[in-house]
């Protein structure tokens, strides 16, 4: 059962109990549905993840962007314990509630990692994928990554870790960083945060990457997207995962950091597009 539920708050959508957990999502468009699955950013939440790109992809199809459990406004239940075997649960409990057998998936960074784990995991609900600056392969934490996940609340570090993000400094104006600071303060969302990646966070990255193996079997048509100057995930590790995944193709943006979707918005919707039914 779905409700829609009336707030200010442009990051609060509609409700669904998906799981047993009530989850807060966006629902824009008709036609081929497209799930869209945020990254891990301290205080993100769907709507502020795809915002900028939510309504164009909309236009030929319908997407889903969900706030996975521990993120956003979905609920927070006090036992649930953080990995990607039980954030994929809760998204295909999603997928079960809005009554889609079958998804195209775009997952940004960690929400990449998802959609790489739903894909192998349960094959036939995924259509195609799109992997942005996404995890899914080992390699050597980058000092990015490790701030973000040990990120800790106050303005000044809030506007560390934006930096990190984008190649383009001038997107980062002078209210952001309070305002997506003011985001990870909620009652709440730091202390799942913290639960979520906890040190040694390089454990982290390898509980996320699929065996080599997983990745050459995965049979689904695949566009992996990177910012040639991300300084969260490695381009390596795109690179990498277009070396495995037997249908794939790869796209690297130049003067772009791990903001494809705000800094490359135009040309990432174009891209998708292109890849995806509708």
């Amino acid at each position: 059962m779905t409700r829609t539920v009336t707030d200010s708050n442009p990051e609060i959508g509609r409700s669904v109990v998906a799981a047993g957990i009530r989850t807060n999502y966006h629902d824009h468009g008709s036609g081929a549905p497209v799930l869209l699955v945020h990254g891990s950013g301290p205080g993100v939440s769907a709507w502020a993840n795809w915002r900028g790109v939510l309504p164009a992809l909309a236009r030929d199809r319908r997407v889903v962007a969900p706030d996975v459990v521990g993120f956003g406004y979905t609920d927070r239940p006090a036992d649930f314990v953080f990995s990607h075997r039980t954030w994929v649960d809760h998204i295909v409990g999603f997928l079960d509630a809005l009554e889609l057998p079958n998804v195209s998936v775009v997952g940004n960074s960690f929400g990449g990692a998802l959609a790489l784990r739903l894909a192998d995991q349960h094959p036939d609900r995924v259509d195609r994928l799109v992997l942005m600056g996404s995890v899914g392969t080992r390699f050597e934490i980058t000092p990015g990554l490790d701030a973000v996940w040990g990120y800790r609340p106050s303005v000044a570090n809030m506007a560390e870790l934006l930096a990190l993000f984008a190649f383009d400094q001038s997107l980062l104006g002078p209210d952001l960083a309070r305002l997506r600071y003011e985001a990870s303060i909620r009652p709440g969302v730091q202390e799942s945060y913290a639960a979520m990646f906890p040190p040694p966070r390089q454990a982290g990255v390898d509980a996320f990457a699929l065996p080599d193996a997983a990745l050459q079997a995965l049979p689904h048509e695949t566009l992996i997207v990177h910012g040639r100057d991300d300084r969260v995930i490695p381009v390596a590790s795109s690179i990498r995962l277009n070396e495995l995944i037997p249908q794939s193709q790869l796209h690297v943006f130049n003067r772009c950091g791990h903001w494809t979707q705000i800094e490359k918005a135009t040309e990432f919707v174009h891209l998708l597009d292109g890849f995806l039914p509708s």
